[in-house]
């Protein structure tokens, strides 16, 4: 399977902070989510991966190409959303639509006010009369009104209501029905990505710590309800992490059928993407 993005490492260090041999792969038609708290590295891989900031070492390449030699060549095919993103509240879609003509061979004016009237965005109001949700929406209409073959996003429905929500996230599906298109997804709600994420990359304090499918970890993984007495039986190699409340461990568990047909425990509830972020960064091995 041909790759759109590839990562292999990636370092980048600061006062406090680093990245760590970051390595990963995006392949064509897919979308992966990538998962971590706050100060986890994810904003800051996405800035190295658009060459926005300099890594130390490390390489990075997109449609192929490394993304610091051929940055130029490379945006014109990259439709961008970061958490930390703005426009200048004195503009107007009209005016983005104008700017935005200089800087993509590809922008189409008619997509973009598409998008503005989809999303009832007035096309001649200044941004600063927008709401969050609002300014959301008319950057994600920007990001996608170049005919981009990559997103990379960063929160990019921050902000919006449950059912606007809805809306983007059709939207990115529709997006990857081409086959020649992928998206990076960085985001909060994780709740999202169980349902349209091929892949989960997962960072914590700067270094990838679970790349697996959405279906593996969906359809393997789980967490194991039991009591002390238990919780002793089983062996270390056979968990990954766990934590011990009032009356019960809960215990996070790699593969469920390996694990049925070792222990005698039964209770094995499925595991979603906030409980395994929970248990592997606030869990004991």
């Amino acid at each position: 399977m041909e790759n759109i993005l590839e990562v292999k490492n990636l370092n980048k260090h600061y006062d406090k902070f680093a990245l760590k041999n970051i390595n990963f792969t995006l392949p064509k038609g897919a979308i992966m989510g990538f998962i971590g708290e706050n100060g986890a590295g994810k904003t800051t891989t996405i800035k190295a991966i658009l060459d926005i900031i300099k890594s130390d070492s490390g390489d990075i390449k997109i449609f192929g190409l490394d993304n610091q030699q051929y940055a130029k060549q490379i945006k014109e095919d990259i439709g961008v959303i970061l958490d930390d993103m703005f426009f200048p509240e004195i503009l107007t879609p009209n005016d983005i639509n104008n700017t935005m003509k200089n800087i993509y061979h590809n922008w189409d004016s008619q997509m973009f006010n598409n998008y503005l009237t989809e999303f009832s965005l007035s096309p001649n109001k200044q941004i600063k009369t927008f709401s969050k949700g609002m300014r959301k929406k008319l950057e994600i209409a920007t990001a996608l009104s170049h005919h981009p073959k990559l997103l990379i996003l960063d929160e990019p429905t921050s902000g919006l209501d449950p059912i606007a929500r809805a809306e983007v996230i059709e939207l990115f599906q529709n997006f990857i029905t081409n086959p020649d298109c992928s998206i990076l997804l960085s985001t909060h709600i994780t709740t999202d990505l169980e349902h349209i994420a091929d892949y989960i990359t997962f960072i914590n304090d700067g270094e990838i710590i679970l790349n697996k499918t959405t279906d593996e970890i969906i359809n393997n993984f789980g967490i194991v309800k039991c009591n002390e007495e238990e919780f002793k039986t089983i062996a270390k190699k056979d968990y990954l992490k766990y934590q011990k409340s009032k009356y019960q461990y809960s215990v996070l568990i790699e593969n469920k059928q390996a694990f049925k047909n070792k222990y005698n425990i039964t209770t094995i509830d499925k595991v979603t993407l906030d409980d395994l972020m929970v248990l592997m960064i606030k869990g004991v091995k």
